[in-house]
């Protein structure tokens, strides 16, 4: 889309953006208008409550006006938009050339909670009325605001469809708890990035009912270089400001603790005045404390000094290019972690408003923003710097999409909402002894020699465990998973324990998603293509979860270990075998076939020794416990292993304990081995360090202590410098697979994403 120069008025930079949208591709859906009914165009009600969701709005309504043989467009305005405070702001409704078919005052003004709670009610008394006259098919509310509730609760009630625009985004503030709530009112869900669509999900959305679109306001922003930029600058900044050489600032009350939000844009402004630099500053939203911020720029003379300009409104089209030129972005805006972000500029992320959301490395953030000198720092740290252009929240193309999905809505379905919930069997009444219980997990782990079943509770204590030997047979296994799993379900009333589900960790491939084992190791014979979640979910009635030992001991690690709170990094288990799990972005991967993680089977040798999975010199081949025992075999057939200080009975079986315990009483061949699997091990760390750049390493399992040290030595010696700093670990974790499987459970019935 070309921007022409955005000093011409907005009615024409609208009519250019009118033109935009028409030459869109338009396929033609004939098919669903059929479906709706004799051509049945689809009105559309979009209603916009104040500048900052304008600017989302905008571009669909753009998209939606271009194609009048598709849609009808009723435009409702109502909140901060008709208040002279705040600028007035749906006249650039009307300067964008849309008919605005209503007008409504739901502000109650006192910028405090009970204004706010005031606001939503006055607005939910009036849009009955509104919605009756429209009778839209649709209503397409954006964000997370008080007056967007308002909306999504009126058309609920009145069984109207309600489109969301960017759902399943987290944030810091009440706004999360609100974006939640339209969530679960609204019917169809437009989201911007691949993880906000994990999250609608994980909140029981129907996936089908889900749009990746990406931001709308993208399709603008990646298309607003403007040659006539300076102009804009100039008449908001004045004639002697360069680019580069300003601060655009907007920061917003935190509604959840406005005492401290206040303080904190008190300390911005202070330290702005120290930075003595041309700043622009937006006035904050309508939010309970915004009259006590407007109080503080006051006091401060921030409206009569030199170095500042204060501002109700700047025009999206022209705040785009002051954005996009400005030394630097500080507040807490999510325009400032969202849009900012596609032009590279410098961004300074204050308090915990944005917390949560997704951020490209342009931002920096002061959490913790209880001083002018921290925030001084930052701007220093900052202002001028030029980062790379991010695309996290669109690619441009998202109002194309938008408007190819309200075609595909077929009218004709039934209105009421489906929830797509983890399957479960029966439900159980909860009651005060539910309450007052422990909630806790039946955790499930299958080796290749044992088999156990543990009550974990939600802090990770093992609260009581049972251990078999695990039978060869498929019949007779599931047989005794399931009276282990019914004993530990009755014994858990005993210990006033509330089991919430069933996880299973289990050697070998699995889909997680349909609970199958698709193969298994040759360590768990008859143990491919099994479904256990329908038996063991039919005989318990409860939610049963199953996924990959290496997996679940990268769970155990995020909730429980070493991996709390890190966002990226690698857990390698050295056993029997090796294994492990990937966590990318706090989420755990499984990759396209369930294949992903596979790290044992990394192969660092071309000639290597053969490894159980039919290939040469794969990590497992030399560092596993298999590995190490086939070694001690050789050595013990040759008389090379025993040393002074070691005895074996005859009928003792070699294990690599044994060639452990030689190598640390000085066996050399021994301890060659021992390097060489280190090596192996290390090498095989190398190769993940350059493909996940992980900012952590977790060995767990039984032989971690003795590989840790050979490790960070390979990766010392063999990595690239810029991934020598990671940080490798011994898990701190007594059981990880019971750990890593009762988390299957504890994450996914909290709430956590998974």
């Amino acid at each position: 889309m070309e921007t022409k120069p955005t000093i011409k008025t907005s009615r024409q930079n609208g009519k250019q953006r009118m033109l935009y949208f028409k030459n869109l591709s338009k396929q033609k859906q004939k098919e669903v208008m059929e479906k709706n009914g004799n051509n049945h165009k689809l009105r559309v009600c979009v209603a916009t409550c104040n500048r900052a969701d304008y600017s989302k709005l905008a571009p669909i309504m753009f998209g939606i006006k271009a194609e009048p043989q598709f849609f009808e467009l009723d435009v409702v305005v109502l909140g901060s938009h008709l208040i002279d405070d705040y600028g007035n702001t749906y006249r650039m409704i009307e300067q964008d050339d849309f008919d605005i078919h209503t007008r409504l005052h739901t502000i109650v003004r006192g910028e405090d909670e009970a204004a706010m709670v005031e606001s939503v009610g006055l607005a939910l008394v009036k849009l009955p009325d509104v919605l009756n006259r429209l009778k839209p098919d649709i209503m397409i509310v954006h964000g997370d605001r008080f007056d967007a509730l308002a909306l999504a609760t009126s058309a609920a009630l009145m069984n109207i469809r309600i489109l969301h625009i960017e759902g399943g985004e987290v944030s810091g503030t009440i706004d999360d708890s609100i974006r939640h709530a339209i969530t679960k009112l609204a019917h169809y869900h437009v989201c911007c990035t691949r993880s906000a669509e994990q999250h609608l999900i994980a909140m029981c959305e129907d996936h089908d009912r889900i749009l990746l679109a990406g931001c709308p306001s993208y399709d603008k922003l990646l298309s607003a270089r403007n040659k006539d930029y300076m102009s804009i600058i100039r008449m908001w900044l004045g004639e002697d400001v360069k680019t580069r050489d300003y601060i655009v600032a907007l920061q917003h009350p935190v509604t959840t603790d406005i005492k401290h939000s206040i303080k904190m844009f008190e300390l911005t402004l202070d330290a702005l005045i120290s930075f003595k630099k041309r700043t622009l500053v937006l006035f904050p939203n309508v939010d309970a404390g915004s009259k006590e911020m407007v109080r503080v720029m006051r006091k401060k003379g921030i409206e009569h000094h030199p170095n500042f300009r204060a501002v109700k409104h700047v025009p999206f089209d022209q705040f785009i290019q002051l954005v996009a030129h400005a030394g630097c972005m500080i507040g807490n805006s999510s325009c400032g972690v969202r849009e900012v972000g596609a032009f590279g500029t410098p961004v300074i992320n204050l308090g915990t408003r944005q917390t949560g959301r997704e951020t490209g490395e342009n931002v920096l953030h002061v959490r913790d923003a209880d001083t002018q000198d921290k925030i001084l720092h930052a701007l220093h740290l900052q202002f001028g710097k030029q980062y790379p252009c991010s695309k996290i929240y669109g690619d441009g193309n998202a109002v194309p999409r938008i408007l190819k999905f309200l075609k595909s809505i077929d009218l004709k379905e039934p209105l009421q909402k489906k929830f797509c919930f983890p399957p479960v069997k029966d439900s159980i009444s909860q009651d005060i002894d539910h309450i007052l219980e422990t909630q806790s997990a039946l955790a499930v782990d299958l080796g290749g020699t044992n088999l156990r079943v543990a009550i974990v509770s939600m802090k990770g204590e093992i609260v009581k465990k049972y251990t078999q030997l695990n039978p060869k047979t498929y019949e007779d296994r599931l047989e005794l998973i399931l009276k282990m799993c019914v004993e530990a379900a009755s014994e858990a009333v005993n210990v006033n324990c509330r089991i919430l589900g069933v996880g299973i960790s289990t050697g070998g491939r699995v889909n997680p998603r349909e609970g199958i084992v698709l193969h298994s190791t040759k360590l768990i014979q008859e143990w491919s293509s099994v479904d256990l979640r329908t038996p063991i979910s039919d005989a318990l009635h409860l939610p049963v979860w199953v996924d990959n030992d290496g997996n679940c001991a990268a769970l155990a690690e995020r909730k429980f270990g070493h991996g709390k709170g890190i966002e990226n990094f690698v857990t390698l288990i050295t056993g029997t075998g090796i294994g492990g799990g990937i966590v990318h972005q706090h989420e755990l991967i499984h990759g396209s076939s369930f294949c992903a993680a596979e790290l044992g089977h990394i192969v660092v040798s071309l000639d290597g020794p053969e490894c159980l999975c039919g290939s040469q010199g794969c990590i497992e081949a030399y560092a596993s416990g298999i590995a190490l025992q086939r070694e001690a075999k050789k050595l013990h057939d040759e008389d090379l292993l025993l040393v002074e200080g070691m005895s074996m009975k005859k009928e003792e079986v070699v294990s690599a304990a044994h060639l452990i315990q030689a190598a640390k009483l000085g066996n050399t061949k021994a301890d060659s081995i021992l390097r060489t699997a280190g090596t192996a091990l290390g090498l095989g760390v190398v190769n993940i360090l350059h493909t996940m750049n992980p900012s952590l390493v977790i060995l767990s399992g039984v032989l971690a202590s003795h590989y840790v040290n050979a490790v960070k030595d390979v990766i010392n010696q063999q990595a690239l410098s810029s991934v020598k700093t990671v940080d490798v670990v011994v898990s701190n974790l007594a059981d990880p697979a019971l750990l890593g499987a009762a988390s299957l459970v504890l994450d996914y019935t909290t709430r956590r994403i998974y």
